[in-house]
């Protein structure tokens, strides 16, 4: 079926508005192609370097000029239990490349942190600046230019979309996404979020707390709730980057290898060599974007992917910016309930159909692009499939008719809401955005007075010392990107829950982010202008009334408006906060970056 009109219509305001940015793009990614793999152009002394280490058969292989070599970039820790599985992943597509006569070597690593550490810690303010980071380490691994393809290891939060933006710049080169999978079912994550309700009234120790967290994050593989981590496993497939049915497939098991070693195998069956040339600068343009941002709806995805979209899509040449997902939203179905989204995990959303049963259901509807390349072939219907392991082979078999479980994943026809789980808000304060997916319909308006806060921990002592008794609208600002760095302040989201659960209507503003797990308080986050810039956040007080309307995608200061804009901004020193656990090797990128609205990078 063809898209549904709303669908093309933003999709060709983002190629009309993209056409000068896009073309230019695609001339530089033929100048590339046209220069080819250098190894045959190296010195004798370069190219030798850069097969010192490898096994004599690859040496061979190498030093001439036709066997295929395969970049392998890496975001292997065995801290970050999502990344963990990934030690042993070079020798399974080494091996596979074998078999086909290539070769396959560690380009390089980047770094990945885990957010799930650094959450409420002085580390956490590096961690959307690791994203760029983590594209320029992605170039500095790919600039010896011995590859003639790229796979990519990555899964968790900055690591996916700096890894795109660093793959894009290399965007002739064919490239594959190979991700690790979820870690098996722990303790329901309602559970989890109860104990640290418990912990935050003071009804549990921190014993308790432990213990709660422990079952819940307990094995390799990556969480299992639907944040920002599976946010990006789902994205990567459904814009053809991943094999299909691979996103959700648990670690260590023999299907997850199988899928392993086929990526490598499928991304060498890409190259300019052969016939069936399909770099990742072809496979993501304007169609795809839209694509995944359909998912991201769909699926009431993370609110970061409102950044991190827009730096994915700018690396090729494409604007993107909050309104076409906001149009999107308004067209969009809701058809999966993944926690924060409902109490399921990603696991369960796998065995209800995963993403093969969602790729088809929004094809059928008219939501997604069909006639797009991926690394499976022509058209997305290739995706509308499961994985299998038969007799020891890999195969993809038809997605299920029926879903598995229609609580957790449904059709088009019967969706959970209309509309998708992210909105833009604007009005006289700035624009900002919310995920209303999680978020019950008469909690997504709230009129009350503000309690201004410098910090997160400034609001949790607040609560802690009973000065939040009644509505409120908690504004935690200073948490911009060039304030501070952007961090997630998800450990708002337990007190806030409890001022909410006793009956009080309760909001959050910050120029700051929350987790992409983070849920049923209506939170209007990445407030742009920040407070650092000026914006009319840093202008708010005590006792001002705000009204978040998350319906009429509104927020606005209720009162005097020549009163209050002619107030002079509040300021706060920011010092303590730009140096320790490195932070003071960031002040460049506090200066460079961008506005959340432009996606929060540093590169322009």
């Amino acid at each position: 079926m063809s898209p549904l009109k709303a669908i093309q219509d933003v999709t060709d305001r983002i190629a009309a508005r993209s056409a000068t940015t896009r073309r230019d793009y695609l001339d530089r990614l033929d100048f590339a192609r046209s220069q080819g793999v250098h190894r045959s152009a190296l010195a004798c002394g370069n190219l030798a370097h850069g097969f010192a280490a490898c096994a004599p058969s690859d040496k061979a292989k190498l030093a001439g000029d036709k066997a295929l070599n395969l970049g392998i970039v890496t975001s292997y820790n065995d801290m970050l239990s999502a990344h963990q599985p990934y030690e042993t992943y070079p020798a399974l597509i080494r091996e596979a490349a074998r078999s086909i006569g290539a070769t396959a070597q560690v380009a390089g690593g980047v770094p990945a942190m885990c957010d799930g550490v650094t959450q409420g810690q002085p580390g956490m303010d590096l961690s959307l600046f690791s994203r760029d980071i983590i594209a320029m380490a992605t170039a500095v691994a790919l600039s010896h230019n011995m590859f003639d393809a790229a796979v990519y290891m990555g899964i968790c939060d900055k690591i996916v979309p700096g890894l795109m933006v660093g793959a894009l710049t290399f965007g002739h080169l064919p490239a594959v996404f190979i991700p690790a999978g979820p870690m098996p079912t722990g303790i329901s994550n309602d559970e989890k979020a109860k104990v640290r309700q418990l912990y935050a009234e003071g009804k549990v120790g921190r014993a308790e707390l432990l213990e709660s967290e422990a079952k819940s994050y307990h094995s390799p593989g990556t969480c299992t709730f639907y944040g920002t981590a599976n946010s990006n496993q789902m994205l990567m497939e459904i814009m053809g980057l991943h094999l299909p049915g691979a996103s959700f497939v648990n670690p260590n098991t023999p299907l997850r290898d199988a899928l392993t070693r086929e990526a490598a195998v499928r991304a060498l069956s890409l190259t300019d060599q052969g016939n069936n040339y399909t770099p990742i600068g072809h496979v993501i343009d304007a169609k795809a974007i839209v694509n995944g941002m359909v998912g991201l709806l769909t699926t009431g995805g993370s609110t970061n992917h409102t950044m991190h979209i827009i730096a994915i899509a700018a690396a090729a040449g494409l604007q993107v910016t909050w309104e076409d997902m906001s149009d999107l939203s308004q067209a969009v179905p809701l058809l999966a309930r993944v926690y924060p989204n409902g109490m399921a995990d990603v696991n369960h959303f796998h065995a209800a159909g995963g993403m093969g049963f969602l790729i088809r259901e929004l094809l059928e509807a008219g939501y997604l692009h069909e006639d797009v390349k991926t690394v499976w072939g022509d058209g997305l219907a290739g995706y509308t499939v499961e994985a299998k392991l038969i007799e020891d082979k890999l195969s993809f078999e038809p997605s299920p008719e029926v879903s598995g479980n229609p609580r957790v994943l449904t059709t088009a026809k019967e969706p959970f809401s209309a509309n998708g789980g992210l909105k833009v808000l604007s009005g006289n304060l700035g624009k900002s955005v919310i995920k209303v997916s999680a978020v019950k319909p008469e909690n997504r308006v709230v009129e009350a007075p503000a309690r201004v806060f410098h910090t997160q921990e400034g609001m949790q002592a607040a609560f802690k010392n009973g000065e939040l008794t009644g509505d409120v609208v908690a504004v935690v600002r200073f948490q911009g990107p060039k304030a501070v760095g952007m961090p997630e302040l998800h450990k708002l989201t337990p007190q806030l829950g409890i001022l909410q659960d006793r009956g009080h209507r309760v909001a959050l503003i910050t120029d700051g982010r929350m987790s992409g797990a983070s849920g049923k308080i209506p939170a209007a986050i990445h407030m742009t202008p920040e407070a650092t810039d000026g914006g009319a956040i840093a202008k708010i007080r005590d006792g001002d009334m705000i009204r978040l309307d998350a319906n009429e995608g509104t927020l606005t200061f209720i009162g005097d408006e020549r009163e209050f804009f002619s107030r002079t901004p509040a300021t706060e020193d920011l010092r303590s906060s730009h140096f320790g656990m490195g932070r003071e090797l960031f002040a460049g990128f506090r200066a460079l970056v961008g506005t959340a609205d432009k996606g929060a990078s540093v590169f322009g």
